[in-house]
């Protein structure tokens, strides 16, 4: 069984959401992204979101793109993160999913990048710019590895396209909190528990809910109306806020609120 798929069924059993941190790759090093998904491990979390670095994002906000663009910065290499995944396997077998831009596979290949990725040990891919509709042959291909690829439901999403995603995703769906890009946001939206339990009706998958969510307080809220609770630019803005200092200084001071964010999602009480 792929590892999201375990995971998700335990802790359903558990009747706890998982908690899925996003950080970049190669943000600030490619030890550091290492220790940092050992660290979370540790503290907690059920899965692992890996940006892969990319020039031109549409869906990220101005944290994650610095974030990226440090990372691009020194060189990275999408065979250097498979490299990572495989370095990471060695110690922890925490879900990954990759955060890969459709410009990119589309010069490496659907087929060969599902193969790679396998191979090295990711569980399955989001890719915010590839339409369902021209998804099929690496969602094809995934079905072949066991690799998942996890579609994303927005707020403006139309009741015939939401039909369709739900049957093509695997693994999970990723329900966009706002419209617009990634980001801290003060408050949820008051329609997303409507959206999410009409999404529940349609489908047996779990739903992930991400974009927007920056604090403790609003991880447990998003806790209890989604399956998965997925924090990206207020991590990455914490790694920025350590970046100067010794690895395992930045690894233990991003551990810390990672640990926090973590507590929140899974007391519901």
């Amino acid at each position: 069984m792929n590892r999201i798929d375990a995971k998700f069924k335990e802790l359903k059993e558990k009747g706890v959401p998982a908690f899925i941190p996003f950080i970049t790759a190669g943000d600030p090093s490619l030890d550091a992204t290492k220790e940092l998904i050992l660290e979370f491990d540790r503290r907690g979390a059920d899965m692992i979101e890996l940006g892969v670095p990319y020039s031109d994002p549409i869906a990220d906000g101005p944290v994650i793109q610095s974030s990226y663009y440090r990372a691009l910065s020194s060189g990275i290499k999408f065979s250097d993160i498979l490299e990572l995944v495989k370095d990471v396997r060695k110690e922890s077998q925490i879900p990954i999913v990759s955060m890969i831009s459709q410009s990119i596979l589309f010069k490496y290949g659907h087929k060969e990048f599902v193969k790679n990725a396998a191979k090295a040990g990711l569980d399955g891919a989001t890719i915010p710019d590839l339409p369902i509709e021209e998804a099929e042959d690496i969602i094809e291909t995934g079905k072949v590895e066991d690799f998942k690829v996890a579609c994303f439901i927005a707020p403006t999403t139309t009741d015939d396209r939401v039909d369709l995603i739900v049957k093509k995703s695997q693994g999970f769906l990723y329900y966009i909190s706002v419209v617009g890009i990634t980001g801290s946001k003060n408050e949820l939206n008051k329609e997303i528990t409507t959206n999410i339990q009409k999404i529940k009706k349609a489908t047996s998958l779990p739903v992930a809910l991400g974009f927007g969510i920056s604090t403790p307080e609003q991880a447990r809220m998003a806790g209890r109306i989604a399956d998965g609770v997925i924090v990206g630019s207020a991590i990455v803005r914490e790694i920025e806020k350590h970046i100067n200092q010794d690895c395992s200084v930045l690894v233990d001071k991003v551990g810390e609120f990672v640990g926090e964010l973590v507590t929140s999602t899974k007391n519901q009480n």
